[in-house]
């Protein structure tokens, strides 16, 4: 009878956690991601990242294509610059890692939108996302950060 009770306590336990697991593992999509332009461990990773996977079509600092809000022959427009003369500040946190991690498109909700960005879903891990843009975020100056900021806390509300 105590092998029974014993093993129907770890049951319990052990669905338990899974149940846990499952909760706080759907809660990680819903969350908002928090860039942190000021953790130097962090943004050197991102730079790293960044020198990887961006610069090639925004830039070694950030600036983008010339005539980016243009759109090519092909279709698709440039990529933008990523400094404080671009427009990735307007977006909150949150909406830059979803375009980083699931593309413009799918982000956006917007259907038959093609895009040069790729996805990174499955490349790069939340954290390196998050790595990237904290980095992207700490080259701004700092009333531009100060504007970003007040964006976040508007969408958090």
């Amino acid at each position: 009878m105590k092998k029974v009770v014993t093993l129907a306590c770890a049951a319990i336990a052990l669905t338990a956690g899974l149940a846990a697991l499952t909760y706080t593992l759907g809660e990680v999509e819903s969350r908002p991601f928090r860039l942190m332009p000021d953790n130097a461990s962090l943004i050197s990773q991102g730079r790293e990242i960044y020198a990887a996977y961006c610069a090639s079509c925004h830039g070694e600092s950030l600036e983008g294509h010339p005539n980016w809000q243009e759109q090519g022959a092909d279709g698709l427009f440039p990529a933008p610059p990523h400094d404080a003369s671009g427009h990735t500040w307007h977006h909150a946190d949150e909406l830059l890692f979803k375009i980083t991690k699931y593309g413009v498109a799918k982000a956006a909700g917007l259907e038959n939108h093609s895009s040069a960005m790729p996805a990174y879903e499955g490349v790069l891990s939340d954290a390196q996302i998050v790595a990237v843009l904290s980095f992207i975020k700490s080259r701004w100056p700092k009333e531009i950060r100060d504007r970003h900021d007040t964006l976040n806390a508007r969408t958090l509300r």
